[in-house]
């Protein structure tokens, strides 16, 4: 069974951070890419961050620019944990967040397009 587990939602006040970590299992999700999209209420759901597979060439990492130099994605050696965490928090960073995972690099940033998801962590950011 393949199941993608989020931790480490919660509350927290604006300049602070967190750090949200993601479990894998029921793949070998070191071949996977993997990264992380969030929903704030009443928006759509928005690619955060993405980590490729762990390869000889080195590792990739993507981010969205509104989240470029305070969060950092990154994974354990075996490849089934992805992290990421979020520094300098602003209320605006308030959303779900979800876990994401494909075979395919390219596919973390679209919409609907990973394989697997997680179910969500709630982050909230006070003001």
């Amino acid at each position: 069974q393949v199941q993608l587990v989020e931790s480490g939602g919660g509350l927290v006040q604006a300049g602070g951070s967190l750090r949200l970590s993601c479990a894998a299992s029921g793949r070998p999700f070191s071949t996977y890419a993997m990264g992380w999209s969030r929903q704030a209420p009443g928006k759509e759901r928005e690619f955060v961050a993405r980590i490729s597979r762990i390869n000889w060439s080195g590792i990739r990492r993507d981010y969205a620019d509104s989240v470029k130099g305070r969060f950092i994605i990154s994974r354990d050696n075996a490849g089934n944990t992805v992290n990421l965490q979020m520094n300098s928090l602003k209320p605006e960073d308030t959303a779900v967040y979800y876990c994401a995972a494909d075979r395919l690099y390219s596919s973390i940033q679209r919409e609907n397009e990973p394989e697997y998801w997680g179910q969500g962590t709630q982050v909230t950011v006070s003001s």
